[in-house]
């Protein structure tokens, strides 16, 4: 199974890559099945991101990051929290997708700030827009603000979100491998 993360984290270290990476190793953890993790930074590719919307076309790069999200069997998108909503990097690499690459995939969002009082940006800003990408989001978002590292119950808040992720992937792989099959071979199968 493949897995894509999307860290939209700008400082390094980054809180939001940090959050990216145990929600990551979670899934792996309780995967039925191998997942081959990739990560996709997008402070690596803000310069690419912003041709995309002036010219048209997207970079090497950018590229080869859409093309991992839309073969991905599942995605982990974490994003720094600005003004009370997603990062600005964060949705104009979504907006750059094709419209169709999130249909039916499982995503688990995630999200990183200064203090609790930003949390309901999962439900608020998050999670309506991966609806509206008509992705299927895990029921449990993860919320770390800087007073939660080290503190009691993001590692619990981390696997059972990873665990609803991990059950939705081999779905998503099972309808990924399907389609790779010619449509007559399908229809064939069920005669």
């Amino acid at each position: 199974m493949r897995l894509v993360v999307v860290s939209a984290g700008l400082s390094v270290p980054s809180s939001t890559r940090l959050l990216a990476d145990r929600l990551a190793a979670a899934v792996v953890r309780q995967a039925p099945a191998p997942v081959d993790v990739q990560v996709v930074e997008l402070r690596e590719l803000a310069v690419e991101i912003a041709h995309t919307f002036t010219n048209g076309f997207p970079g090497k790069g950018l590229a080869a990051a859409q093309d991992a999200v839309a073969g991905a069997d599942g995605l982990i998108v974490v994003t720094p929290v600005f003004s009370a909503s997603y990062s600005g990097l964060f949705k104009s690499f979504f907006d750059v997708l094709d419209k169709e690459a999130l249909a039916g995939k499982p995503v688990l969002v995630a999200a990183t700030g200064g203090t609790g009082r930003h949390s309901l940006v999962l439900e608020h800003a998050l999670r309506p827009l991966f609806a509206y990408l008509r992705a299927v989001v895990a029921p449990t978002g993860v919320y770390a603000a800087s007073e939660d590292w080290g503190a009691q119950g993001l590692a619990e808040r981390i696997d059972r979100a990873a665990g609803e992720l991990a059950a939705l992937m081999p779905t998503a792989a099972r309808a990924s491998a399907a389609s790779e099959v010619p449509f007559a071979e399908r229809l064939a199968a069920l005669k």
